[in-house]
């Protein structure tokens, strides 16, 4: 039996939509009172807006590639098998400083998951 990295062996099932980004793209795996898990995939040298949420806390876990990862006051790299927490209201950035492609899983805790409870601080793509 041939071994397959994770990543190339994930498919994501074709009735689960996923959203496109400037960035990448996400897909809701899962979601239920007070959590929302996504596959969230990063195109290599791209990173999200700098961001904070009133409403969540969430986790991020590496499937494949390397995060470079801003949360509050520390920067950290996190390669595949790694994660973090990110703390409600706390600013907080994910980019992909590699040449291939980052896919993570993103766990979302709290009392309201909805896209609009974000405030972005800087963007490279010009969102507000």
């Amino acid at each position: 039996m041939i071994a397959t990295p994770l990543a190339q062996a994930a498919t994501t099932p074709s009735h689960l939509p996923t959203e496109t980004r400037p960035w990448g793209s996400f897909t809701t795996l899962e979601e239920g009172n007070g959590y929302k898990i996504k596959r969230i995939e990063v195109n290599p040298g791209h990173r999200l807006s700098l961001q904070m949420h009133h409403h969540r806390s969430e986790h991020w876990i590496v499937v494949s590639g390397t995060a470079r990862i801003v949360c509050g006051d520390k920067e950290e790299l996190l390669e595949p098998n790694q994660s973090t927490y990110v703390p409600q209201c706390t600013a907080h950035r994910l980019e992909n400083p590699g040449v291939i492609k980052l896919v993570l899983i993103e766990v979302q805790n709290g009392e309201y998951l909805g896209e609009d409870d974000i405030i972005r601080f800087q963007d490279d793509y010009a969102r507000g």
